[in-house]
């Protein structure tokens, strides 16, 4: 079973909201669901996959600055903060410390909801408690 994990995390990389997709599906639908949970932020680093005009014009509304590369099929390159987007890495950090639980990396369960309950259980066993 092929799933996608989208997450919403703070500053220190410390997760806030997930949200679990089928492995084929585009990751603006992960966008889209996780806009309403969006804190209050000045900046959002995402990677490629986010990169869309409707979500830069939505995090714009919402006073948040969007710090995604373009996608290479865009036709003309979207500017954004190189040195700032350095900082994604503290992101892939995260979902690295949630694999070291063998349950969430090895993908035991076969429904959803129990992988995504573990999920859950060890980002607040890690990052939380």
């Amino acid at each position: 079973m092929n799933t996608k994990l989208h997450a919403v995390a703070d500053a220190n990389g410390r997760p806030l909201s997930f949200f679990m997709t089928a492995g084929q599906v585009s990751d603006y639908t992960g966008a889209a669901a996780l806009l309403d949970d969006m804190p209050k932020a000045q900046w959002l680093l995402g990677d490629r996959g986010y990169d869309a005009d409707w979500f830069r014009d939505a995090l714009q509304a919402k006073g948040i600055q969007p710090c995604i590369p373009g996608r290479r099929s865009r036709n003309e390159p979207v500017r954004y903060d190189k040195r700032r987007y350095r900082r994604r890495s503290r992101i892939e950090i995260m979902f690295g410390r949630l694999k070291d639980w063998r349950r969430v990396a090895t993908r035991y369960d076969r429904c959803p909801t129990a992988f995504f309950s573990a999920v859950t259980l060890a980002a607040t066993v890690i990052f939380w408690l």
